[in-house]
């Protein structure tokens, strides 16, 4: 075959693939533009979501969370973080009543490394809010309203003990602090609505470092007893800070003759008279001339000084000395004769 044929032959095979790929390329572009004129095009298949736990509401620090904080949210699988909560592997229940450990913004997924679980170790440390203190206190059931004290409510705390006075012994009790945040009882920091009430042996305060100095004496010194006070008693306070109100002193007390009539303070005795004294009481003084004596009920004689040992003009003959025993100076007036 001619050299000639071969080379036309493959430029016009050359020229015909190009003529072809090029008019594939234009109506291929004509459909789409009568498409898109037309509205019959059609969208790209949405990619794969998944359902991730995120925060509905912004969560700041120390925070304990509860339901309404939280909710499940789509999300691209393609961006999926391995740390993200995917539902169906946890439930979202596991969540609530952990505290934050950092803020967490509206719709930011939730990790457990955000979160303090409860029971998990430095649990405790993240609910305390920041300068405060957690102090523990032995209770009963008469001294815990009978067990329906839990985490959350505010108590006062009463101390009962005995006073040693002048008068004698006496009990009183008194309030040490008010309105104190009950962070557990026992080892339980939550409560749920089905819970029966469940007496403890501990009850563990919110308080400040001065307060747990207070409580802590205060345990040794008598009986402590804790009483709920009232959801509605904010004391004026604002009710967005009444939440993490600190507790306050106490300023109020009763001694037990304030509660029963027939307790009265006893007269203090009668100081010891010092070895030797003469015995104070009645007496009797006898004047005999220019002598004077006092003699006592019991027969005990004292001779005082004859009105002629004094010296005349003497200012100290007309005093009387602090003290003196023989009782008060006494003056002979001469008789005037007419």
């Amino acid at each position: 075959m001619n050299s000639k044929r071969v080379i036309f032959l493959l430029l016009a095979v050359i020229v015909a693939g190009t003529t072809a790929f090029l008019a594939r390329a234009w109506l291929q572009g004509e459909r789409a533009a009568i498409l898109a004129q037309s509205g019959l095009h059609h969208e790209a298949p949405p990619a794969p979501t998944i359902q991730v736990l995120v925060a509905r509401a912004a969560v700041h620090t120390g925070q304990i969370v509860k339901p309404d904080d939280l909710r499940w949210q789509s999300w691209p699988q393609g961006s999926l973080a391995p740390t993200y909560i995917v539902e169906g592997k946890r439930p979202l229940s596991d969540f609530v009543g952990a505290v934050a450990r950092g803020p967490i913004a509206p719709g930011e997924p939730v990790t457990e490394g955000k979160l303090v679980l409860a029971g998990t170790r430095g649990f405790m440390a993240a609910v305390l809010q920041p300068g405060t203190r957690a102090v523990s206190v032995p209770i009963t059931a008469t001294s815990a309203v009978s067990g329906f004290i839990y985490a959350g409510d505010r108590v006062d705390v009463l101390l009962t003990h005995q006073l040693n006075t002048a008068q004698g012994q006496h009990n009183a009790t008194e309030t040490i602090l008010r309105n104190a945040l009950v962070i557990a009882m026992d080892q339980k920091l939550d409560f749920s609505p089905g819970d029966k009430p469940d007496v403890g042996k501990t009850a563990t305060l919110q308080l400040t470092p001065k307060q747990s100095e207070i409580v802590t004496l205060a345990v040794k010194m008598g009986d402590l007893s804790l009483v709920l006070r009232s959801l509605q008693d904010e004391d004026g306070r604002d009710p967005e800070t009444a939440e993490n109100a600190p507790a306050e002193p106490g300023n109020s007390y009763v001694r037990d003759e304030q509660v029963s009539r027939l307790i009265v303070d006893s007269a203090p005795p009668a100081p010891a008279a010092a070895p030797g004294a003469p015995k104070e009481g009645p007496a009797i003084f006898v004047l005999r001339g220019s002598a004077r004596s006092k003699q006592e009920l019991d027969g005990t004689t004292h001779d005082g000084p004859s009105e002629e040992a004094k010296t005349p003009g003497d200012p100290k003959a007309a005093e009387a000395k602090p003290g003196d025993k023989r009782g008060v100076p006494f003056t002979r007036t001469p008789s005037v004769t007419q």
